[in-house]
């Protein structure tokens, strides 16, 4: 008995199953599987349908897979894959013999021939399949099949680039078959390259089985009884259905009805690959993090969008290139999604471990009978509809219109089904789609590969401090890590981080887990961004951190709840108020009624301000007043002016209230004149006696103007005016502020 692979042992070989896949890319782009091999049969002459047909039978033979399944494990699938990876080399290169058979024999002859070398291809290509993915679900990590297809895909797609781009290059270069044939050449060379790098691959060992062709055959049919798998099947059907002809036609679409040159029409599909490759991290990496449901639907979503694309795009005009490059680029990015996002709920959520080799023959089995049947209807389709012409508005209608009709309704059939797949992850494709339309989703992309290159703790102090400006919910697995970290600093910068993002469950409960640790430092920031997020899941917490030993986790606490809106505290916060003799949680306590808009405590906090000698405590015990009467950015804005230059802005305000009182008051009220006086002298910087003209308005308002607390402020700052004149301006704002935002004209 072979012994187990270990993670570690795997993810040292991978690299050489990326590189093994890189170089298959190619070589099937520059065979069979790509538009090189759909130009090279229109070169030969061959019509739309029986494009189709040899289109079809590379799919079709997956069939085999029902029955060799268990032949391929006694055989050992690495043995398997590789003893057949060099047929399908050979079997490849016999296509060199086209121009032989061609001149010798006819083009009826040459038409057999390449059927036949296509069935030999798609016989061995099957058995290849059918023994990797039950071998790749052994050696590649549960935990990271969505950075592994990433990553796989990324390389398998500059791979298929640079083969494309060469094949363009060559095709525009040459004539007739000779381009074809130094294009096989080098896919051949690169189909056996590739056969060598996979000998590094570990795993694969023969597996004993028991079993029969027609006993396995049955045990692989059952599993059909498995509606999950059923569904699954389902979707890949109709997507299949969609979009593989759109793969196989869309070349000659380009060539003929968009104008572009066999050279163009293969670099068109370089879109398709810049597509996938600029995408690939983005899908792998999402898949991993919210699962693979929501990146598959969201991939076909995008899929389902391309035939409209299509059909709206100019025809022999200079702009078509540059337009089908756009076009081939989203379905680039369409493609990666589907492609990461269904194979990962394949290996993750459909196929049981111990059930890998039934599941996986018979997901190849039928999307190899989907595929087959596309490129035969798309085929017939084309062909049956040659004669199609005409427009719509922006809609041109030629022969690929109905194949474009259909795909969109194929597509939206599936998106339909897979909805109805179990998932691995909670979150839906409408979630996952908000997530790019909260914060900055580029800047958070940036900032996460910044921060994940960053070492130094400088460094990764100023990443967290962008992860949070980004608001970004694609930031909260790295917040949450950053949080973690054993650095001081950089666990400080995340709890600012935190209060800066939009509000998430998991961020919050990571904030109370903080708040209620044993660093009183972090335990006090804590309560500080909780109260800034704005969640109330933290409102049971922080009441608790009310009754701390901590004078400043009861401070912290107390102002947090403030700004949470918490008016069941309001009772407990105006008895500590009378009774507390610590200054700091005086003010916090003071600072919390405030932002509750508690006017009971206004008598208590007029105290609290007279007492106190501390000219910033004064500041915001001000402002906590201006709160309790209404219009706080009115008092901030005030408050800002009298900095800069304190008699014009006093004497501005005076103005203003006498404007407004104007139009209650009777002209002649000693009132307006008062205020037209005091705006006077405020203005010249005499604000001593500036503030005997307010006491004054204030003793002589009609005191129905004004609510019960808004007339005790005014009268507390009356007697202080009196008192201390100019030494005490913050009561001159006040007054000013209280005279404005209090008055009402409800009689």
């Amino acid at each position: 008995m072979t012994q187990p692979l270990t993670n570690a042992e795997k993810l040292s070989k991978l690299p050489w199953s990326i590189g093994s896949n890189a170089l298959v890319s190619a070589f099937v782009q520059l065979t069979f599987l790509g538009s090189v091999f759909i130009l090279f049969l229109n070169t030969l002459g061959l019509d739309k349908t029986q494009i189709g047909f040899l289109l079809s039978l590379v799919p079709y033979t997956g069939l085999i897979a029902l029955f060799i399944a268990p032949l391929i494990a006694r055989y050992g699938y690495k043995r398997t894959f590789v003893h057949f990876s060099i047929l399908r080399v050979i079997f490849a290169a016999l296509l060199l013999l086209t121009p032989v058979v061609i001149s010798i024999l006819g083009a009826e002859i040459t038409l057999l021939f390449i059927t036949v070398v296509v069935i030999l291809f798609s016989l061995t290509r099957s058995v290849v399949v059918t023994a990797y993915y039950p071998w790749a679900q052994e050696y590649i990590p549960t935990s990271i099949q969505g950075k592994y297809s990433a990553t796989n895909n990324l390389f398998t797609t500059l791979s298929g680039f640079l083969a494309v781009t060469l094949a363009g290059f060559v095709l525009d270069l040459t004539t007739g078959l000779s381009g074809y044939l130094i294009l096989i050449v080098i896919g051949v060379i690169c189909g056996s390259l590739a056969i060598w790098a996979v000998l590094y691959v570990p795993g694969g060992a023969p597996v004993p089985v028991e079993r029969g062709v027609m006993s396995a055959f049955r045990d692989t049919m059952s599993a059909l009884r498995d509606k999950g798998l059923l569904f699954f099947l389902g979707g890949v059907g109709l997507i299949t259905l969609a979009t593989v002809p759109l793969t196989s036609f869309v070349p000659l679409f380009l060539q003929e009805q968009v104008g572009l040159s066999s050279g163009n029409v293969v670099l068109v599909q370089t879109g398709v690959l810049l597509g996938g490759l600029v995408s690939t991290y983005l899908w792998g990496w999402t898949s991993d993090r919210y699962g693979s449901r929501p990146i598959m639907l969201s991939g076909i979503c995008l899929l389902a969008s391309l035939p409209i694309f299509f059909m709206l795009m100019p025809r022999t005009s200079p702009v078509s290139l540059y337009v089908a490059l756009g076009v081939a680029f989203l379905q680039g990015i369409a493609d990666m999604g589907w492609v990461i996002g269904s194979t990962r709920l394949l290996f993750v959520s459909i196929v049981p471990p111990e059930k890998k080799s039934e599941y996986t023959a018979l997901y190849f089995a039928c999307i190899g009978v989907f595929g087959g049947t596309s490129q035969l209807i798309a085929g017939q389709v084309v062909q049956l509809s040659s004669g199609v012409s005409g427009s719509f508005y922006f809609f041109t209608f030629d022969s690929y219109t109905p194949l474009f009709l259909l795909s969109i309704i194929f597509a939206a059939l599936s998106l339909i089904t897979l909805r109805g797949v179990r998932s691995d992850t909670q979150v839906t494709v409408e979630e996952f789609a908000g997530m790019f339309l909260q914060g900055n989703p580029l800047s958070a992309m940036t900032s996460l590969v910044g921060y994940h290159f960053a070492r130094d703790e400088s460094r990764v102090v100023a990443m967290t401090e962008r992860l949070g400006e980004t608001r970004s919910p694609f930031t909260v697995d790295e917040l949450l890590e950053v949080l973690a970290d054993p650095r001081f600093n950089v666990r400080f910068e995340a709890i600012i981080s935190i209060a800066r993002t939009r509000p998430h469950p998991r961020l919050t409960h990571a904030l109370i887990d903080v708040f209620n640790g044993t660093e009183l430092a972090l335990s006090n920031m804590a309560a500080w961004a909780l109260g800034r997020v704005g969640d109330e899941m933290a409102i049971e917490a922080l009441r608790n951190g009310l009754n701390s030993k901590y004078h400043s986790i009861q401070a912290n606490s107390a102002r947090a709840l403030g700004r949470l809106g918490d008016t069941e505290i309001t009772a407990l916060l105006l008895e500590r108020l009378d009774h507390e003799p610590d200054k700091g949680l005086q003010m916090a306590y003071a600072s919390a009624l405030g932002n509750l808009k508690a006017r009971e405590a206004t008598a208590q906090i007029l105290h609290l301000l007279d007492a106190m000698q501390n000219e910033g405590a004064r500041r915001e015990l001000s402002l906590t007043l201006a709160r309790l009467v209404g219009n706080e950015g009115g008092f901030i804005q005030l408050y800002r002016d009298a900095r800069a230059d304190f008699a014009t802005a006093t004497a501005q305000a005076a103005t203003t209230l006498k404007r407004k009182f104007g139009k209650a008051l009777d002209n002649g009220n000693n009132v307006i004149s008062t205020l037209s006086a005091c705006a006077d002298t405020l203005a010249r910087d005499k604000i001593t006696e500036g503030a005997s003209h307010l006491v004054y308005v204030i003793e002589n308002l009609p005191t129905h103007h004004y609510e019960h607390h808004s007339l005790l402020i005014l009268h507390d700052c009356a007697t202080h005016l009196q008192t201390h004149g100019a030494a005490r301006t913050e009561y001159m704002l006040l007054t000013l502020h209280t005279l404005d935002a209090g008055w009402h004209t409800k009689e």
